[in-house]
């Protein structure tokens, strides 16, 4: 695709979408279904472009692909975007799920013109996080996914949605002020902003890296989230609509991540080395204390949101165990936990839509009157345990190899998780599928319609797809992941190179 700027069409498109959303007049029946037509085939034209990038998407080229770079104000800021085997999995997967939150968010009746345009808005900026090859242009994208997921999660929320939706804003706002104070040390230092350029060329002085990589450490330990500044997600995920929670837990948990692979291990690899340590004792407290914690949950959405805190545990601890096993692993949970995590929500979404209550003591043996319902679920509810056969086996196994490889107590700590997960997630499918049909309020409830089996059905495909042959994305990953480790062992030996130059 030569000479088509094609990233900057992905991450755009849905702002023409968006546009064309807000020329729409009136708020009658045959308006609000356009404006719903009008979204959703924005975001299937999104995915189908997006498709095109992995086509042609060289998985053997550990470099950034798909350069595009415009000069800005002479030079003082530039547009960069790229994307490479770490990144291009989360363009799809952000493309992938938009039209599935679309079409679940269907029966939204509220300000339909202003929920569509905040989706677009939101699926521009998080795209653009994941391709942006400039501090500047990244720190924008980071921050700017903000402004819309506040409006989703205060204005379509639940009764303490204000609340929610300010704590969501508070927490991630305030630990990202330290990341800008970091890119700008870093440009003064490097005279750049072109990640890129500071990636190949650059080697932060050891005594630097430990403030920066605490300063990025601040703002992806909120976003990811870590123990213990996890407090705002399963606020934010009780009171989000279906699809806010979505895509909250499926990509907006994963910029965390991303930005520890794209900027702390390599640009600061002597911090990445001392602060690992500190890394697996969080990872591990998150796994074991937010599982416990998910054992203790009435409300179905807050215990699938604590256990995405546990599994994002996994995810910290593979990305700082060093090795190619475990920083695979991490990639491949995020991935596996998009998909997982998202469908978990949507299943709470579909008994919610007919019940409006999410305590899991409402329910019990839908499996009667649910058969389809009660398979869908159990695949996922699988999955969240890491069952082999599932995509969330292969995320956890690597997970846990590499960090066997790192530090076996580490290891071990971690390996408890699987178990307390297994705990929390049968026995909320036990309390909500099986048993008697006792409570009369249950009795008419419904299966799943089309519209909810289109959107829970290809989630469950690629699950099980995944599950059992991992190799179409570890392919895409292993390359980046070598360059990764070749980058930051290089930073390393640099490091010693000048320490004993000044110690002889």
């Amino acid at each position: 695709m030569p000479g088509w700027p094609i990233l900057s069409v992905t991450t755009f498109l849905p702002l023409v979408g968006a546009l064309f959303i807000l020329v729409i007049r009136g708020d009658d029946a045959i308006a609000v279904r356009n404006m719903r037509w009008t979204a959703l085939s924005t975001t299937i034209i999104t995915f189908l472009v997006s498709l095109l990038i992995w086509s042609d998407f060289n998985p053997a080229n550990p470099g950034f692909q798909f350069n595009e770079t415009y000069i800005w104000l002479g030079g003082v800021m530039n547009y960069r975007m790229g994307v490479d085997g770490i990144s291009m999995l989360f363009v799809i997967l952000t493309t992938f799920l938009m039209p599935i939150c679309i079409i679940s968010s269907w029966g939204v009746e509220k300000r339909v013109k202003e929920y569509m345009v905040a989706f677009l808005v939101l699926e521009t900026l998080m795209i653009g996080v994941f391709c942006a090859l400039d501090l500047v242009v990244f720190y924008l994208f980071f921050e700017g996914g903000l402004i819309p997921m506040f409006l989703i999660i205060g204005v379509w929320g639940g009764k303490r949605r204000v609340y929610a939706s300010f704590k969501f804003f508070l927490y991630t706002l305030l630990g990202s002020v330290l990341m800008l104070l970091a890119i700008m040390a870093m440009y003064w230092q490097a005279g750049t902003t072109d990640i890129a350029q500071i990636l190949q060329t650059v080697k932060f002085p050891p005594a630097m890296q430990p403030w920066l990589f605490l300063a990025f450490l601040a703002s992806f330990a909120v976003k990811l989230p870590m123990w213990p500044v996890h407090t705002w997600l399963p606020d934010a995920h009780v009171e989000a609509p279906t699809a806010g929670s979505v895509i909250l837990a499926a990509i907006l948990l994963k910029m965390g991540g991303y930005g520890f692979l794209r900027f702390s291990l390599p640009m600061f690899p002597i911090a990445s080395v001392d602060f690992t340590p500190l890394i697996y004792t969080l990872s591990v407290v998150a796994i074991i204390y937010t599982s416990l914690v998910a054992l203790m949950q009435e409300d179905m959405k807050k215990l699938v949101a604590y256990s995405s805190v546990a599994h994002m545990g996994f995810v910290t601890m593979g990305i700082f165990t060093l090795t190619r096993q475990g920083i695979d692993g991490a990639l491949f949970q995020m991935i596996s936990h998009g998909l997982v995590s998202g469908a978990l929500f949507l299943c709470v979404g579909v008994v919610y839509d007919r019940m409006h209550t999410r305590e899991i003591a409402a329910y019990g043996g839908l499996v009667n009157r649910m058969p389809l319902y009660a398979f869908v679920f159990m695949v996922f509810t699988m999955a969240n345990v890491g069952l082999p056969g599932t995509s969330g086996f292969i995320g956890e196994f690597l997970s846990l190899l590499g960090a066997f490889n790192a530090n076996s107590w580490v290891a071990l700590l971690a390996t408890s998780g699987v178990i307390l997960s297994a705990c929390y997630a049968l026995w909320l499918y036990r309390r909500v599928i099986f048993g008697a049909l006792e409570k009369d309020s249950l009795k008419a409830i419904t299966d799943m319609t089309p519209r909810e089996a289109v959107c829970l059905l290809p989630l469950v495909a690629l699950t099980v797809y995944y599950g059992v042959h991992p190799a179409p994305l570890l392919n895409i990953f292993d390359p980046a992941t070598d360059g990764l480790l070749k980058t930051l062992k290089a930073g390393i030996d640099a490091a010693s190179a000048v320490q004993a130059a000044g110690l002889n």
